[in-house]
């Protein structure tokens, strides 16, 4: 199907602010914008790698949601967003220090494949680490 370009994937967050230092501070993305969209009483922010060669990420915060639950892992809707790194080992003891959940320790996939882990964002969203060599 011609003119259509997948742009951008949305989760959602519990707190902006330590959303946006999470995915800037700890991943390396770059805050692109943040504005108030009162048509549905939400907040959205937009991220980007600073080369601006991946996909954008978009945070949404609706204000008025009471419940935010993560699902217990295999009953999960949404899996993972995923982040390519240059150095496995330093990215997951920087992360270890900042007291990041890492759902599974670095593994190789097969004998000349990648290396990757799982960590969870601040409010449990499942990101897969991969390191290529």
């Amino acid at each position: 199907m011609n003119g259509i370009m997948f742009t951008h994937t949305s989760i959602r967050t519990s707190n902006m602010d330590r959303s946006i230092d999470f995915y800037t501070r700890l991943m390396g993305l770059s805050l692109l914008s943040r504005r108030e969209i009162p048509q549905n009483n939400a907040e959205i922010a937009f991220l980007h790698d600073p080369e601006d060669k991946g996909a954008k990420l978009e945070l949404t915060f609706y204000k008025k949601q009471k419940e935010f639950i993560q699902a217990d892992y295999e009953d999960r809707l949404f899996d993972h967003i995923a982040f390519e790194v240059k150095n496995m080992e330093q990215t997951i003891s920087k992360l270890r220090k900042e007291k990041i959940t890492i759902t599974d320790e670095p593994f190789k996939l097969g004998p000349t494949g990648p290396l990757i882990a799982f960590i969870e964002d601040p409010d449990g969203t499942l990101i897969e680490l991969i390191e290529r060599k």
